[in-house]
């Protein structure tokens, strides 16, 4: 039984069907409740409340003041679609207001009510939203699971999310699409991605994706030969080979969630495997070469990794990315100190700068640099060879040696080198 005279705030899940969706206990505590708070959608499910309402509307932080301000004493009941504890307010309600004066029930979500539509067990699918973010690597985290369930918006629609897999030529997904769900107005189907494209969908809706697993690409893994990747002709010695690419890339110490920087990105081989290994992270590439900048966006579209890449010459335009946790210089056009303390300057506590050098000059810059900005320092030396027939033998043909600069910097949480 709940207490009317309880004062603490109470978040109240509701579904497209309204107060019918509701136990009674908490029908009957919202039509008692001093103060109302929730969207429009969700106070037009009770026309009849007289006593005072909040709009959820703008920003979160005006409607906590409003909250503070205008509720306080007074029993509030808090509406929210669905679980408000999934991608919703419930969260950051309990953290502004505390765990002790907070309360919440949740509804069915339009999660579950999708799965039970479309008969899928979801344990195994990875949950998303595209709601009010941008769907800039989507198609790696597509990519790397066989089931999506995305939230949407007005901008990132069914038909938005399908022209965008298209272009990455995804099309062995398939997409359910649940409008309304829970409400009179409910409709459910399953479509190809092509299908979709052209379809009208009510702004209320989820969409899941599902590959065919007959269809699906053989995946890639670490160490992806030179090769493949779309490059200049006949300046093949320009890609950051495989070799060096995985051991920087191991330098790197990459974590999921991460912002990466990937200067002087030439192909965006590294950009590349770095995603492929670590999809949740985001990456930004800047190379000054157009025709370079090319053909790294036809390897983004072929080995399904979506970043931002633009073309400029480093340290001009790092400007709009955010801050790094790792950067890897694998060019810097003769402004490699300049570069160095930009770099530095942004990096996140407990962040790592690597740098491919191929001459000794280059080496002694980075080295000097990075330790004048109280980064610690290391520099391993990499010569490799790799096999090539002769007749009907087998001779090996060395590679250009690589110094591999790496500058960790102390965690400020931990006060210890990131080594």
């Amino acid at each position: 039984m709940i207490d009317q005279k309880d004062k603490r705030i109470r978040i109240v899940g509701i579904g497209d069907d309204g107060m019918a969706g509701l136990a009674p206990g908490l029908v009957a505590l919202i039509e008692d409740v001093d103060v109302l708070v929730g969207g429009e959608r969700h106070l037009s499910f009770f026309p009849h409340f007289t006593k005072h309402t909040i709009e959820i509307k703008g920003p979160l932080a005006a409607v906590v003041d409003r909250m503070k301000n205008e509720a306080k004493g007074k029993s509030v009941v808090v509406l929210a679609s669905g679980d408000p504890n999934f991608f919703g307010i419930g969260p950051y309600l309990t953290k502004q207001f505390g765990h002790e004066h907070v309360d919440i029930f949740p509804s069915v979500s339009s999660i579950q009510l999708a799965f039970a539509r479309c008969k899928e067990n979801w344990h195994d699918a990875t949950l998303m939203s595209l709601h009010g973010r941008s769907m800039t690597g989507l198609a790696q985290r597509v990519e790397a699971t066989n089931k999506t369930l995305i939230l949407t918006d007005s901008v990132n629609t069914p038909a938005a999310i399908a022209r965008y897999l298209l272009s990455y030529d995804m099309r062995e997904f398939r997409a359910f699409v649940g409008e309304n769900l829970g409400g009179s107005a409910e409709k459910t189907g399953w479509y190809t991605l092509e299908e979709m494209v052209d379809t009208i969908y009510s702004n209320l809706n989820v969409v899941l994706l599902k590959r065919d697993p007959v269809s699906r690409p053989t995946p890639y893994v670490l160490g992806i030969l030179d090769d493949q990747f779309v490059q200049r002709k006949p300046d093949r010695g320009l890609i950051t080979k495989r070799e060096i690419r995985v051991l920087s890339l191991a330098e790197l110490q990459l974590k999921p969630g991460g912002v990466f920087w990937d200067i002087g990105a030439c192909t965006g081989s590294v950009s590349i495997e770095a995603i492929l290994q670590t999809p949740s992270i985001r990456v930004y590439a800047i190379e000054k070469n157009a025709e370079d900048l090319a053909n790294l966006r036809m390897n983004q579209v072929k080995f399904r990794t979506d970043f931002i890449a633009v073309n400029n010459r480093a340290p001009a335009g790092l400007e709009a990315f955010e801050d790094p946790d790792a950067v890897f210089i694998g060019g810097s056009g003769g402004e490699l100190e300049e570069l160095l303390q930009v770099c530095a300057q942004r990096l996140r506590s407990g962040g790592r700068i690597v740098v491919n050098a191929a001459t000794i000059e280059t080496l002694s810059t980075a080295y000097e640099t990075l330790r004048e900005l109280q980064f610690s320092v290391s520099v391993s030396l990499v010569q490799t060879s790799r096999s090539k027939p002769i007749l009907n033998l087998t001779r090996f043909e060395g590679m250009n040696p690589v110094y591999l600069v790496t500058g960790s910097r102390v965690d400020e949480r931990t006060g210890e080198r990131d080594e």
